[in-house]
């Protein structure tokens, strides 16, 4: 694994507490605001933030003809609407740590599904990372139902969200694009924000547009920092970093998801959520890490 430059270690620094404390952020933002009109704002307000930016830099941002389109609709459907209506919807159900935890046990069900459904070969290291995730999930789960107002559903809600963008993960491997990289993620977030606004409309009580100021400062958060900073660090770091690499900094995010929480929203991890967290990090690295 080779070393960062200084450059690189900022910015995946940066982008570990952008994605990190983004889960308690989004917490502040879901007292006020129904979790599916939070992700149609949020996602199409960052959907522009990047189209100005990429345009800036000079990057087409027009899909060419039907394959083009087609990749955004097939590929954005997992990649991009899964994931984040199905995390959502788990957020405003669960602690902001533990569905972090449960999210990006991601990692794992990408290489199961690869060994499922596409011929990868079945290691040992990959049952050994199966059966830590199930067993952060079990902790979690136990946990829930342990609880008068537990909410196991949202641990369904989190594993259906990891899964989705597993699978979207697989097909954008095997895509071959002939646009670039950042016109397909603008234009998957805007058809997904699209698609949210009458799920919204349809499944949420009507929206009162009169927020709190905390709750204003999470909108940009989620607008300029999660959607629009990130995405463009992670755009620069995942040319240059190698692939196990880019896929390691991402088991950091739930451990600053769970240490933020307290200090943004007032929610404590139980020593479940810990132990879980430790389940998913041996679990990502048992499927990511490779022997020297």
């Amino acid at each position: 694994m080779s070393l960062l430059s200084r450059r690189q270690t900022v910015g995946l620094v940066l982008l570990v507490l952008a994605w990190g404390i983004n889960w308690p952020v989004m917490k502040v933002t879901l007292r006020e605001m129904g979790p599916l009109y939070f992700r149609a704002l949020t996602m199409f307000g960052g959907a522009l933030v990047l189209a100005l930016y990429f345009r800036s830099r000079g990057l087409r941002l027009l899909p060419r003809g039907w394959s083009e389109w087609r990749a955004v609709v097939v590929l954005g459907l997992p990649n991009i609407l899964g994931w984040h209506a199905l995390s959502i919807i788990g957020v405003a159900q669960l602690p902001a740590g533990r569905a972090a935890t449960l999210g990006f046990t991601m990692p794992v069900w990408t290489v199961l599904l690869s060994v499922l459904f596409y011929r990868e070969k079945l290691t040992g290291r990959l049952l050994v990372g199966v059966l830590a995730v199930l067993a952060g999930i079990t902790l979690l789960l136990w946990n829930e139902l342990a609880q008068i107002a537990g909410r196991p559903a949202g641990i369904a809600w989190m594993q259906g969200a990891a899964f989705s963008w597993a699978l979207g993960t697989i097909w954008m491997r095997r895509a071959h694009l002939s646009m670039p990289a950042e016109t397909l993620v603008v234009w998957m977030m805007v058809l997904a924000s699209m698609a949210l606004w009458p799920l919204a409309l349809w499944l949420e009580p009507p929206q009162q547009w009169h927020f709190s100021a905390p709750v204003w400062a999470s909108l940009v958060w989620s607008v300029f920092i999660n959607y629009g900073l990130a995405q463009v660090i992670w755009f620069a770091l995942v040319r240059v970093l190698p692939p196990t690499t880019s896929a390691m900094s991402v088991m950091a995010v739930p451990m600053v998801g769970i240490l933020s929480a307290p200090f943004v929203i007032g929610e404590w991890p139980h020593w479940q959520d810990l132990a879980a967290m430790v389940c998913v990090v041996v679990a990502i690295g048992a499927v990511l890490l490779r022997r020297d």
